[in-house]
């Protein structure tokens, strides 16, 4: 098969981003692919695969090509989608004959390099969780993944949500035991127009978990504390069948705005926007019967998804995460009422972040552990997320 050269240099620009100035993989695709919209379906599907498993796969593929050099990486990639390397691709490294033979080792190596992953970051996995789960893990992580939906049930059931995307040409299939989401076929992906229709968005079946734990209930006052761009929000509300009231709150303005046109989009009607300031758990003290902390953490649950988000992460990162963490439980607690429930979730496997913090937080407080779910990659085929449910005492 032929390389575009445009491609193939394209692909060198975004891992740079990447690997030299620190960016967010997907957002550096997003804003390449929205500069040159003459790109076309394969365009964009070689580029995505390129830069996506060179991240993935960083130094297995630095051992493969017996080089470090971003041009080198992408070779020994191109390699594995049976691509031939053209004479104008320049690089420092090994030929393809002998990235053939380096490749049959490669399952001798230390397993940082061949699930490739920073060696700090398995040392520190290893401790959190031991050995043998970490490796389970890993490999589950480091399999590519397909597109999850969740039905939005104000608009349409997940019946009717299949046979509208299946008329767009887009097969897809229930996730057994989770009731509104779907998932795609390997390698395809939900066309644009299809995903600002507002009747299914993208999320993992893993993190459509985490919603039901707040067992919300219509006409209720729920505060989501950390919405982001509101993908539990919009959630909460179809689970409370738009009745009530949510406020979806963040300290990110940018993030509030993309929530109200994705609200727009979803029909929904009860969510208040509301940016965080230095007085809003006072302002909000014991108003909410639900809350959900959706706390920031390493993320390294979202692994598959993120493959950059291993060589970005840092320990000092993860140690203010904990901190973060611990502040925001204890200070948001206070906006729900006296017997009010609350849901803490991150998308992390590491038990420092999960039941550890869930255990300091409720074994000095007023609150009693009701539910516990981990969703494990390699065990349920999702991304990887922690939840705990509480009750606040009387």
């Amino acid at each position: 098969m032929r390389i575009h050269r445009v491609l193939a240099e394209a692909s060198i620009v975004l891992l740079k981003s990447v690997f030299r100035d620190g960016k967010v993989l997907d957002q550096e695709i997003a804003g390449a692919f929205h500069k040159n919209p003459k790109w076309g379906k394969r365009d964009r599907g070689f580029i995505a695969e390129t830069v996506y498993e060179v991240a993935r796969w960083r130094r297995a593929l630095s051992f493969v090509a017996d080089s470090e050099e971003i041009s080198s990486l992408c070779a020994a990639q191109w390699r594995r989608m049976g691509y031939d390397i053209p004479d104008w691709w320049k690089y420092r490294g090994a030929s393809i004959s002998v990235m053939e033979d380096r490749e049959s080792y490669l399952a001798k190596q230390p397993r940082p390099i061949r699930e490739s992953i920073p060696d700090w970051l398995d040392e520190f996995m290893v401790k959190d969780m031991g050995d043998k789960l970490w490796e389970m893990e890993l490999k589950a992580m480091n399999r590519k993944p397909r597109v999850m939906l969740r039905v939005n049930s104000l608009k349409c059931t997940r019946e009717d949500a299949m046979v509208w995307l299946a008329e767009n040409g887009v097969m897809s299939k229930e996730v057994p035991g989770i009731p509104q989401a779907l998932i795609l076929p390997d390698g395809k992906v939900l066309p644009k127009p299809l995903r600002f229709d507002g009747r299914v968005e993208i999320q993992d079946a893993g993190s459509q978990i985490i919603v039901p734990m707040m067992q919300a209930k219509p006409g209720e006052k729920v505060i989501d504390a950390c919405s982001g761009a509101g993908g539990k929000t919009l959630q909460l509300a179809a689970e409370m069948n738009n009745e009530g009231k949510i406020y979806a709150m963040d300290i990110n303005e940018n993030k509030l705005r993309e929530l109200k046109k994705r609200a727009r989009r979803a029909g929904v009607r009860c969510v208040v926007p509301k940016l965080i300031t230095e007085t809003t758990a006072s302002d909000f003290a014991g108003v909410a019967d639900r809350l959900l902390i959706d706390a920031p953490c390493s993320g390294i649950g979202t692994l598959r998804r993120q493959p950059d988000l291993k060589w970005r992460l840092k320990p000092a990162s993860i140690f203010r995460a904990w901190k973060i963490q611990e502040e925001l439980l204890l200070e948001y607690s206070r906006m729900l009422k006296p017997g009010g429930r609350l849901v803490y979730a991150t998308c992390s496997i590491l038990d420092t972040e999960n039941s550890f913090a869930v255990s300091e937080f409720y074994g000095v407080g007023d609150f009693t552990l009701v539910e516990e779910r981990e969703i494990s990659p390699a065990k349920d085929g999702f991304d990887g997320f922690y939840a705990a449910a509480l009750i606040k005492d009387q």
